[in-house]
């Protein structure tokens, strides 16, 4: 199946990519992650991304430009808990999008990897964007790999992040910490 692989960073997308290439698909992977904050973190994990790929031979799409004003004025007014939801909206379209664009069969996310994501909300929201633009969502739950993605990337010197990317979970990790 030719597939996008939607990836929010090298770290997660290592173990998916790999297992995914080793299935048979055709893969490409995508960048689009306007909710990565602050600028410098959306930097660092884009480079250790394209080295990923660059060192795989995968193919990769990125959105040019930095949306975090777009991101924020959709994200600011949306009450908790739904920031998540919404966020993935934002990225699965994306991702949606330029599959219809670039003649994939479908689509499907590093994100699925994430023992902190919310599984069923992805898939909702995947299944939803894949309806919108006549792509199919390849769901795949990776978590059971996550502990060995994390060793392949340490393996790997990749830079592993302490947070999702957005200003929330940023705020969310360091918080607790302080008041513990």
């Amino acid at each position: 199946m030719k597939l996008l692989v939607h990836t929010c960073c090298g770290p997660c997308a290592m173990y998916p990519l790999g297992a995914l290439a080793g299935e048979g698909h055709d893969i490409t992977a995508f960048w689009y992650n306007p909710n990565i904050h602050p600028y410098k973190e959306y930097e660092r994990r884009l480079e250790t991304l394209k080295e990923l790929v660059a060192a795989r031979d995968i193919p990769l799409i990125y959105r040019d430009g930095y949306d975090l004003e777009d991101f924020l004025a959709r994200i600011i007014p949306t009450p908790r808990p739904g920031h998540c939801r919404l966020c993935y909206r934002m990225r699965l379209e994306e991702a949606a999008r330029a599959a219809a664009a670039g003649d994939f069969s479908a689509f499907t996310t590093s994100l699925l990897i994430s023992p902190y994501q919310k599984h069923e909300v992805i898939k909702e929201e995947g299944e939803a964007a894949a309806a919108r633009h006549g792509v199919g969502f390849f769901y795949e739950d990776f978590r059971s790999h996550w502990r060995e993605g994390v060793t392949l990337s340490k393996e790997a010197g990749m830079y592993r992040q302490p947070y999702c990317g957005c200003i929330f979970s940023e705020k969310e990790r360091y918080w607790r910490k302080r008041d513990a």
